[in-house]
């Protein structure tokens, strides 16, 4: 995906993928029930820990998928819609080749920073994470302990938390109170405890509003992932990626995720 949360036109994730349209997931009868919300959640602490516990061990810890990009301008004109292949490692890793076929673009978050190829060789290296795959995914294949870091130095007030309504389904909402829809905060679902939607300032004008949707979860092994990832600024969808060609645990050749050893995935 070619945009992190922060910088919506860099790169787009993951943080969601599902089976072609139409297909059911590989293994999603396995994928364990919702369950009935936790009144005992009131606190964004007890919020991560219980998403980790809910899958503690069953997630899949490599994921592989394509997705069609959809690009809105502001006009309501739509480019070219492109495809793109992803990889990640659970917790932590994320490679975005911008392109179906390897041409030598491609982004990799890890290791807290973002990495920048162009005709495969590394053109920039920043301090950067993707919160999109630590909401979606690192929650459920990394301590507790280790995600409420992670979310401390993103700059999410963990002292906010209050319940809402999203899509007709009861949610939790972490960092902003209740009639704040700008302030940074995630939104997760508290029957499935899936993450469904982040909030924050717009990165390049801060008194615009990023709206980034987690969309119609299905399951993936004993887990789950989302089919639709949406974009918006301001009300206003910017980007639209669509996931096909999954593969939950599929196996990397070694290097594969690491910026010292850069080239095509060939997967085992």
């Amino acid at each position: 995906m070619r945009s992190s949360v922060r910088t919506i036109g860099l790169i787009a994730l993951l943080a969601a993928c599902t089976a072609p349209r139409g297909d059911e997931a590989p293994g999603s009868k396995e994928a364990p029930p919702a369950s009935p919300p936790d009144a005992q959640i009131t606190s964004a602490e007890q919020l991560v820990r219980a998403m980790h516990d809910r899958y503690a061990g069953r997630w899949y810890r490599t994921l592989s998928f394509k997705q069609t990009v959809t690009r809105t301008a502001p006009d309501g004109m739509q480019a070219p819609k492109e495809v793109w292949a992803e990889y990640a490692e659970i917790p932590g890793k994320l490679r975005i080749d911008l392109a179906e076929r390897y041409n030598g673009n491609s982004v990799l978050y890890a290791n807290d920073s973002l990495y920048v190829f162009r005709d495969g060789a590394l053109t920039r290296k920043s301090a950067r994470r993707n919160p999109l795959l630590v909401l979606g995914f690192d929650v459920y294949g990394q301590s507790p302990e280790r995600t409420l870091q992670v979310l401390r130095e993103e700059k999410f007030d963990l002292s906010k938390f209050h319940t809402d309504t999203w899509q007709g389904r009861p949610v939790y909402v972490v960092g902003a109170d209740s009639a704040d829809l700008h302030s940074p905060q995630f939104w997760v679902d508290r029957e499935r405890l899936l993450f469904v939607r982040l909030l924050e300032p717009q990165a390049q004008d801060s008194s615009k509003t990023s709206d980034i949707r987690f969309d119609d979860y299905r399951p993936l092994g004993q887990g789950w992932i989302s089919p639709t990832v949406v974009f918006l600024v301001d009300g206003k969808e910017v980007m639209r990626e669509e996931y096909f060609d999954i593969q939950a645990d599929p196996a990397f050749p070694a290097g594969a995720l690491d910026p010292a050893h850069w080239g095509p995935v060939q997967q085992q």
